[in-house]
């Protein structure tokens, strides 16, 4: 008993931690941006690529910490209980995932040493690929074995108790995601390629996002759901500026940062519309790029972009909760599935909102506005 206490004690006190220090480290990344920027604009990029460097290895170094505390706490609680079919947990999901993030911390700091003493890295750079693209694989079917090894055939995940229509999560999600696809390309005319400039600003995006969503105000709205502070105001800036073909990517990858964050995963079609699919879908916010809408007035076309990005956003967790959480519907004493999911989602228009009142400060300076403008008017030079 000592031992699984003592794992479950450390996990309580080192976590909160870990977020704070991560927090921490963003913003003094973000800050030593702005400030190169403001200072010396000719190290800016080269900031940038440091500081991205930097956080990444950190990031990596803090999902394998995180999971090590893990895989302990879980082994400790099978052992205990003698229940060991906890270990399916263990090694289907955290040690492939394990595995994989140190493969891919060991091939970027190589990486960065090849790069530093000007070496030919050309077989390095397909090594690299082929060897985290086979573990990724590997993981991604580990854990489809996993979660399809705890379904049971009445329809419940047997670890959680929800729930879900498996065939509906898979159909939905291939929907949205070639609608998102689809739509990025009809609307925006741009090329998919990434300046030095579109890179340096991601990185800054997502990094500020993702140190935004760890101040959050949870408890105050309805069944459930939490309320960040204007996290979702950098990456719907950045798919407004750069459009969405970007901010789809951009999007994609703070999903995935979302997921390690704070997971709640069911079924491999749920994590796809609550994490990486939903926040992919605020590259909606990039609609607008390019067109002569409300040009007169930027305060309401962003504020429009931000809703239509907000709407799609909350639209697929709606999907996700409708087919992967009716078993928590049913426990609050609900019989309509959409009707619960839509309440208990709703608080993502709070979020938008927020968004909505920042961006109406942001565009309510000439200097922003007007900085916007050169980036689409270089944006359509460059691609030209």
């Amino acid at each position: 008993m000592f031992s699984l206490l003592a794992v479950d004690y450390t996990v309580d006190k080192i976590f909160p931690i870990i977020k704070w220090v991560t927090v921490g480290v963003l913003t003094a990344f973000i800050l030593a941006c702005v400030l190169t920027y403001f200072i010396k604009k000719t190290a800016f990029n080269k900031t940038v690529k440091l500081g991205f460097l930097l956080f990444t290895v950190f990031a990596l170094i803090v999902g394998i910490v995180m999971l090590v505390f893990e895989i302990l706490k879980h082994y400790d609680k099978a052992y205990l209980e003698e229940k060991w079919v906890s270990l399916d947990i263990i090694n289907f999901v955290f040690l492939p995932i394990l595995i994989t993030l140190s493969i891919a911390l060991i091939l970027f700091v190589l990486g960065y040493f090849l790069l530093k003493k000007e070496k030919n890295i050309k077989p390095f750079k397909w090594v690299s690929v082929v060897s985290l693209g086979v573990a990724v694989i590997v993981t991604i079917v580990l854990i489809a074995i996993y979660y399809s090894r705890n379904i049971s055939g009445d329809g419940y995940y047997t670890a959680e108790s929800s729930k879900f229509n498996s065939l509906a999560l898979y159909i939905f999600s291939a929907i949205l995601i070639i609608g998102l696809v689809v739509t990025a390309f009809l609307v925006d005319k741009n090329k998919l390629a990434f300046t030095t400039k579109s890179i340096a600003t991601a990185g800054v995006c997502t990094a500020l996002s993702f140190g935004l969503s760890f101040i959050k105000f949870e408890g105050l709205w309805l069944q459930g759901g939490s309320i960040t502070l204007f996290s979702m105001l950098p990456i719907m800036l950045y798919s407004y500026a750069f459009g969405m073909k970007k901010g789809l990517i951009v999007g994609l990858i703070y999903g995935l940062l979302q997921a390690v964050q704070d997971p709640y995963i069911v079924h491999p079609a749920q994590f796809l519309l609550d994490y990486p699919l939903a926040f992919a879908m605020t590259a909606f916010s990039g609609v607008l790029n390019g067109t002569k809408i409300f040009n007169n007035i930027p305060q309401l076309k962003f504020g429009i972009s931000a809703f239509i990005g907000g709407f799609f956003r909350a639209f697929s967790h709606v999907l996700a909760g409708v087919f992967a959480f009716g078993a928590y519907a049913v426990g609050e004493g609900a019989t309509n599935f959409l009707a619960y999911s839509i309440v208990y989602n709703s608080y993502v228009f709070i979020d938008v909102a927020l968004v909505i009142i920042g961006g109406a400060i942001l565009f309510s300076s000439k200097g922003f506005c007007l900085e916007v403008e050169k980036l689409n008017a270089n944006l359509l030079e460059t691609y030209d």
